[in-house]
């Protein structure tokens, strides 16, 4: 109860101050070209990021529980020493070929934005090999039991972005928020760093005591990361094709597409979380016993609560988006202007809130019943059908898709499809694997 508690605080600390700054980005910027060339930048990255510390978290923490002593130790130390170079090279690359990543994910940013938005995405790299070595140890803590080193980290992270587009916007404009973040990044880390010390200290001197533990194969450390990084990070990829085709539909439009999608992940994560903490411990109570029949049915209940839930969130949220918008952030450099073009992003957007919780929950659940392809094959549903949707409105419809409406059909389209093809694919599944006549 104490740790939901905690997990449960930092959520809610972390959305809050996130809005503050999404409002202090739009205070600053509005919907003109510099608060394009953030959003390609810093989305993206910020979004695989997220993926990257879930990934490690949610892989890791039950993998280090099931082991004791010196096979606890020497799997930590071997999950560190290889993630970390994994982590060091992808931001080494990032940083290498910056100007040929912001040419694929902002094809439509003018030549000047293009190079900022390079630099930035050099300065916000270091996040990726700072966040993804917090969350190993963040993994360690949560075996210990203290979540509260890590409950906080999306508030602290928002905390310095904020402190450093204050401080530094009359010098170094933009570059502020990139400094802000990336040092966000690396206080999270030496937090996680000491707040772990002590006790891997007294764990690696009891080790010594012991009989050495074998160290654990590369492919035990990264092939279940990995399945979760691959479906984390083909979600992250269909927004990301979204935020590319925005660059192409004119000034503003993919800053007003990062505005709508944070608060929209607002809403899910309020969606996802409650339901996917009580419901998977249950799975897994059921998985464990053998009745995985039940399992399915439980999942069936509560996505059928999450589905109710989700369409009334996009009900209301479509019914109160403009006058919500003008009072969270129409102010400074937002102007009315940008209000109208970001409601109406909003309205092509919304339904993503169906088919992201939908997909998310039924996904999280086939995790927790040792399912992973299922999710991940489906996974491809969603990014594929973006690209095929953006592209026939970018090519056969072009003054439609310079509409703002009309921005967010193909990912709104493409993870309702998503969900429905896991949900068929695990009926199924569960239909050849019942007994005949069952």
């Amino acid at each position: 109860m104490r740790g939901g508690l905690i997990v449960g605080s930092g959520i809610v600390l972390g959305n809050v101050i996130g809005f503050v700054r999404v409002a202090v980005t739009a205070y600053l910027l509005g919907t003109r070209t510099h608060a394009d060339v953030l959003a390609v930048a810093l989305g993206p990255l910020d979004a695989f990021n997220n993926a990257l510390i879930i990934t490690m978290i949610f892989a890791f923490v039950p993998m280090l529980t099931l082991r004791e002593g010196a096979d606890r130790v020497a799997f930590f130390l071997a999950a560190r020493r290889l993630f970390f170079r994994i982590f060091a090279g992808i931001t080494a690359a990032t940083a290498l070929f910056a100007p040929e990543v912001i040419g694929l994910i902002g094809p439509g940013l003018p030549p000047e934005g293009a190079h900022q938005a390079a630099d930035l995405l050099r300065i916000i790299s270091l996040s990726t090999l700072a966040g993804g070595t917090a969350a190993i140890y963040s993994a360690w803590l949560y075996t210990k039991r203290r979540f509260g080193p890590t409950a906080f980290y999306q508030a602290l992270l928002n905390i310095f972005t904020i402190a450093g587009a204050l401080a530094l916007w009359r010098t170094i404009g933009i570059y502020g928020f990139a400094i802000g973040y990336a040092t966000g990044a690396c206080a999270q880390l030496l937090l996680v760093y000491f707040a772990s010390r002590d006790d891997l200290r007294e764990a690696q001197a009891d080790a010594v005591t012991t009989t050495p533990a074998p160290s654990p194969s590369w492919r035990e450390l990264v092939g279940k990361p990995g399945i979760f990084l691959a479906y984390a990070g083909l979600l992250a990829a269909n927004m990301i094709v979204t935020r590319a085709y925005a660059t192409q539909a004119g000034t503003g439009m993919a800053a007003a597409f990062d505005y709508c999608i944070r608060c929209v992940n607002v809403v899910i994560a309020y969606l996802v979380s409650p339901a996917s903490n009580s419901l998977l411990p249950e799975i897994a109570r059921l998985h464990a016993a053998g009745e995985d029949r039940s399992a399915v049915r439980l999942v069936d209940r509560t996505a059928g609560f999450a589905l109710a839930a989700a369409v009334a969130s996009c009900a209301v949220g479509i019914a109160i988006r403009t006058p919500i918008i003008a009072i969270l952030f129409e102010r400074g450099s937002f102007t009315a202007q940008s209000t109208q073009m970001v409601s109406a992003v909003f309205l092509g957007l919304s339904p993503c809130l169906i088919g992201y919780s939908l997909l998310e929950l039924t996904a999280r659940s086939l995790f927790a019943l040792d399912r992973p392809m299922l999710p991940l094959m489906a996974a491809v549903a969603p990014v594929t059908i973006n690209v095929v949707v953006s592209s026939l409105l970018l090519h056969f419809a072009p003054a439609r898709f310079m509409q703002p409406e009309y921005l967010g059909m193909g990912a709104s389209a493409g993870l309702m499809a998503g969900f429905l093809l896991l949900l068929a694919a695990a009926h199924r599944q569960r239909r050849l694997a019942a007994p005949h006549g069952d």
